[in-house]
């Protein structure tokens, strides 16, 4: 697969050229979600639904700590490979992957052993207690597998190649497909189907991936040493991003744990509509990434000029794809929470409301993943942090306030897209404040 150098040429193609195969990618992602999701709704019934629902927001915590360190470490790797520092390259790469391999054998077993504290934090009923820990289980044991892809994907992403990560997501988007309706329609393992499908589409991305890694990037010397000198910026990187992505999502878990408050039909709702969000601003989420990429390998060729020049047109990309996927939702948003459960009226009706109250505002989303991206790729993660902590402390804070207020569930809905803005507000203060002072 072509590297792609985006320290050259027109900035929005190099960054769309190689941000497309990163959404097609978590496009397949999100289909192999999705179709936990729908398999179980329409089939289990809406307290599996609520039980994977409940869960699943449990992993993607987990998923995010260990997605973060590695897309921290995937900015490291792009400074150095724009700069053409291929040993420092290297020595990055031994180290970040002893470092996040121990990282998640760790916590694979810290969420095993204390499985049930863990899921009775969140306030899951008790109707949907067991299958939560029945689904869980397995998705913890393939944790490392996860992990592989992600480290494998960094490395190849930091280098230009954004497509052959794509190959093996789809490779795994496949699998997990075909196994969620084997494993849930055609024999009795209930919600242990869809896990035991997560678990081996990661297995069969995963180890694959990496293998390819190695034999591609046959130019870095990866002797899988662990680097002292160098694991301090590794550190740096990969735990400021993986901290951001945690609070990012245990601001969401706070938002479930209160969700779930309300009963099997709200918890049911945010479950189908979160499904719909993921796709629906997952394109405005990767260009960030991307832009991430673009930002850090033109730090590296110090191109200062390409950043700012970037910058202007990443919002411009993000305002006009955003406003078309925001109106698509709100017009679509009964046919789109339908899909999931199709004969439950008041769970349609719930859904709905979310999506025409929240969807609306995609566009404040698309402004902060950008935000993220381009603080990222500077090396500033202490200001991608604190947007993320503005983002969501405002969005549990209100939520909880206003619940306790009595305004009622529509209240967590709102609290949401006045997080993203006033996030977004503090995100573009700082940026014309760095081009104040020249180091724009």
């Amino acid at each position: 697969m072509k590297n792609i150098d985006m320290t050259t040429g027109n900035p929005t193609k190099k960054i769309l050229l190689f941000s497309l195969p990163i959404f097609l990618g978590n496009v397949f992602q999100q289909i192999y979600s999705m179709s936990d999701t729908l398999v179980v709704g329409r089939f289990l019934g809406k307290e599996a639904l609520a039980a994977v629902g409940s869960s699943s927001a449990l992993v993607v915590f987990i998923n995010a700590i260990l997605i973060g360190l590695c897309m921290g470490s995937g900015i490291l790797f792009a400074e150095f490979f724009g700069a053409k520092k291929y040993k420092q390259l290297s020595d990055a790469v031994s180290t970040t992957v002893i470092f996040i391999f121990s990282v998640t054998v760790f916590i694979s077993a810290v969420c095993l052993i204390f499985l049930d504290p863990l899921v009775r934090m969140f306030q899951v009923p008790e109707d949907a207690l067991l299958l939560s820990k029945s689904y869980l289980r397995i998705i913890f044991a393939g944790l490392p597998f996860m992990f592989l892809y992600n480290i494998a994907s960094a490395v190849l992403r930091a280098a230009g190649d954004s497509k052959t990560p794509l190959i093996f997501l789809i490779l795994a988007s496949v699998i997990n497909v075909a196994f969620d309706f084997i494993l849930v329609i055609y024999t009795p393992l209930g919600v242990k189907g869809p896990a035991w499908s997560t678990f081996a589409a990661q297995l069969f991305s995963g180890v694959p991936l990496c293998l390819f890694a190695l034999k591609k990037l046959d130019f870095l010397d990866i002797g899988f040493h662990f680097h002292k000198s160098i694991f301090i910026r590794v550190a740096k990187y990969s735990l400021l991003t993986s901290l951001q992505q945690s609070i990012m999502n245990f601001g969401i878990l706070l938002v479930q744990g209160l969700v779930n408050s309300f009963g099997i039909v709200a918890m049911a709702s945010f479950t189908a509509g979160v499904r719909i969000d993921a796709f629906a601003y997952m394109p405005a989420q990767d260009f960030g990434n991307a832009f991430a990429t673009y930002i850090a390998q033109n730090k590296g060729a110090k191109k200062t000029e390409r950043i700012r020049e970037g910058f202007r047109s990443a919002l411009l990309c993000a305002t006009i794809f955003c406003g078309l996927i925001s109106a698509a939702v709100c017009f679509f948003a009964p046919d789109l929470i339908a899909l999931f459960v199709p004969d439950d009226a008041a769970v349609i009706e719930t859904g709905v409301q979310y999506l025409r109250i929240e969807g609306a505002f995609y566009v404040l989303i698309g402004y902060l993943f950008l935000h993220y991206g381009f603080y990222r790729g500077l090396g500033h993660f202490y200001t991608s942090t604190v947007l993320t902590l503005v983002s969501l402390g405002i969005r549990v804070v209100f939520s909880y306030a206003l619940v306790w207020l009595g305004f009622g569930l529509s209240s967590i809905w709102w609290s949401i897209p006045i997080g993203w803005a006033l996030a977004d507000g503090a995100g573009f203060i700082r940026y014309f404040k760095l081009k104040k002072s020249r180091i724009l």
